[in-house]
């Protein structure tokens, strides 16, 4: 393997150990959902547009394609904010667990919205996440409530990620993910403000929370995105799309290491959860070796 693809390689396994730290981060945070979010995105996008600054990219674009982008910083918002209250009503670990079915919501999105054919094997290993799904529902049932929201994180990422497809072939991935993040910013920032949630008590952040915050917008949010974009010019989609699927293995082994007995299930979740991560990884393999052929 060339010296670049094997560096491009192992950076691709650290920014899928720091994603996988996202979730134990969230749940290290004190914060309500909703201004981590809010403050994760203002943070990111700080970040970002200092290196959109340092790179001099342009930030020109027309009103429809600027209307689509803040449109599609909602759904990530939104994504997001879903995320993290499935984390604080659940845990880490039933989080990432449902989160893998997002692969599987964007199989049946992309015939929906753009016309696809529906593929086959897709709707028998979509039977299979439903059976896993339904493992973890029986024994963990005191979790309905936080599994339901995590599946509704994963449905509005899959629409993401099916919306955003469009978009980057046409755009720059770190000024779309500028203008998206923004976005997000301002509709919940409208939130806040209607629910007069902005007050002196809301900017006082512990130490603590601020450290989580910055280490959340910066190294997962930010340097994340932008370096998982350049190491697709050395790495096959086949190599990429199956590294990423370890993410929620990554997850739930570090929230196991960092909150112990809070995060230990039942034999039976980690039945299912294998499950979902299982059939998520073979349908990578198979849509990868699709696309190489």
């Amino acid at each position: 393997m060339p010296s670049d693809n094997l560096k491009s390689y192992l950076h691709l396994h650290v920014i899928v150990f720091i994603w996988g730290f996202t979730a134990v981060l969230g749940a290290l945070i004190s914060l309500d959902a909703l201004p981590l979010v809010w403050f994760r995105m203002l943070f990111a996008v700080g970040f970002i547009a200092i290196y959109i600054y340092f790179k001099k990219l342009p930030l020109r674009i027309s009103n429809k394609t600027f209307l689509q982008f803040i449109s599609a910083g909602l759904i990530i918002a939104l994504h997001w904010f879903t995320f993290f209250h499935a984390i604080k009503i659940s845990n880490v670990s039933i989080t990432l667990a449902c989160l893998s079915t997002g692969a599987f919501f964007a199989s049946l999105l992309e015939p929906i919205l753009y016309g696809k054919k529906i593929v086959y094997y897709e709707v028998f290993f979509g039977l299979l996440v439903v059976f896993g799904l339904y493992i973890i529902f029986k024994v963990e049932g005191n979790y309905l409530l936080g599994m339901l929201t995590a599946l509704t994180s994963a449905f509005l990422s899959a629409l993401f990620a099916v919306i955003n497809s469009k978009f980057v072939k046409q755009h720059d991935a770190v000024v779309i993910s500028f203008y998206e993040l923004s976005g997000g910013v301002v509709f919940f920032s409208f939130l806040l403000l209607f629910t007069n949630s902005f007050s002196a008590s809301f900017f006082m952040l512990s130490s603590q929370d601020f450290m989580y915050l910055m280490i959340l917008s910066s190294i997962c949010t930010a340097y994340a995105f932008i370096a998982s974009t350049s190491i697709m010019k050395f790495l096959s989609p086949y190599t990429v799309m199956l590294t990423i699927n370890l993410e929620p293995i990554y997850g739930i082994i570090l929230a196991v290491l960092v909150f112990k007995e809070k995060e230990r299930m039942s034999f039976e979740f980690y039945i299912g959860a294998f499950l979902i991560l299982l059939t998520v990884i073979l349908n990578g393999i198979i849509k990868s070796r699709k696309k190489l052929s």
